[in-house]
């Protein structure tokens, strides 16, 4: 009976997706003791520091990773990050406004320029739409050298202000990185993970046929462009208090090129990747420190390496070595 031999095998698919959902709970609740308890045996601040570092990073990676999932690669997305550590600082400093509400406004601030360009952006694919978005980028750091009165040009904003006093020590603000990337990435994973997600993916295999099947694909792009860019400015904000510090430089096309490189490294069409590529491009430089004539020479052949011996990522890579361990555990039962 076709019936009886199908339902074995669904209740088999169903056993062994509800193992692999417990599987993948028990390693992130394993990676959020570790990143809770770690600080607590070391406190050494420059570990801290990097830390710190790699949360921002993971939340721009991450946010990123929302854009390129709908099939377009951003180079204006440091630029959006730029926008609400300006907006977010100003208000702070000329307004005496609180951190809460400087960062409210400063994400709202990065939003609202993202749903002014993106539906004439969205529009684009390809090269043309990476060439506008790195224009972008650089009309706005331009806009932060030239508005001097404001953002105090290419000397950028010294002084700015602590959040709060409780974070003034290395180990609260690594707390309060980590908490927000944990919002963040939970945002971006909430969305991957729902029909929007889907809808997401569709639209990057087959956007005419995503179209045709009824899904509004400039609306839903634009949606996506505005929440990762509002995303991302909770990185700004919070990286320009870490550093005490706003200027240009922090928000120019290198930066918007590491994001793109760490979901590269880490693997573009799965959250784990950017997070993955967060750790290993801020850590690396610091590893090659000693090195200070080559380190940039040997930070690129090891780049150049990564990305051609692991063309699906680092994620890739560890979906490779699963599967060779469980073939050859399938194979010694045998």
């Amino acid at each position: 009976m076709p019936g009886a031999a199908a339902a074995p095998a669904a209740r088999s698919g169903r056993l062994r997706e509800s193992r692999m959902r417990a599987r993948a709970w028990l390693g992130w609740t394993i990676l959020a003791v570790a990143l809770v308890a770690w600080p607590l045996f070391n406190d050494n601040r420059f570990i801290l520091t990097m830390g710190t570092l790699v949360a921002f990073s993971a939340i721009g990676a991450s946010s990123l990773n929302l854009i390129i999932r709908t099939g377009h690669v951003s180079l204006a997305h440091a630029a959006f990050m730029g926008v609400a550590a300006y907006a977010c600082v100003l208000v702070q400093m000329r307004l005496g406004l609180s951190f809460a509400m400087g960062l409210v406004i400063g994400c709202l601030a990065s939003g609202l320029l993202a749903l002014i360009l993106g539906p004439i952006m969205l529009r684009l694919t390809g090269k043309y739409f990476v060439l506008v978005t790195f224009l972008v980028g650089e009309i706005i750091r331009m806009v932060f050298v030239e508005w001097g009165s404001l953002t105090g040009g290419s000397n950028g904003i010294q002084g700015v202000p602590s959040i709060h006093p409780i974070f003034d020590s290395p180990i609260a603000f690594y707390y309060l990185a980590l908490g927000a990337a944990a919002v963040c990435v939970g945002i971006a994973l909430r969305i991957l993970s729902s029909e929007i997600g889907r809808a997401i993916d569709s639209v990057r295999e087959a956007e005419r046929v995503a179209q045709c099947s009824g899904v509004p694909v400039i609306q839903l792009k634009v949606t996506i462009f505005v929440i990762a860019c509002m995303l991302v400015g909770v990185q700004g904000a919070l990286q320009a208090h870490f550093l005490k510090f706003v200027d240009p430089t922090a928000f120019n096309i290198d930066v918007s090129l590491n994001l793109v490189v760490m979901n590269v490294i880490g693997g573009m069409h799965h959250l784990v990747g950017p997070l993955l590529g967060s750790v290993f491009i801020v850590s690396l430089p610091e590893l090659l420190r000693g090195y200070v004539e080559l380190q940039r020479v040997i930070f690129g052949v090891i780049l150049i390496v990564v990305m051609a011996a692991l063309p699906a990522g680092m994620v890739g890579a560890l979906a490779w070595a699963r599967r060779i361990i469980a073939e050859s555990f399938a194979a010694k039962k045998r």
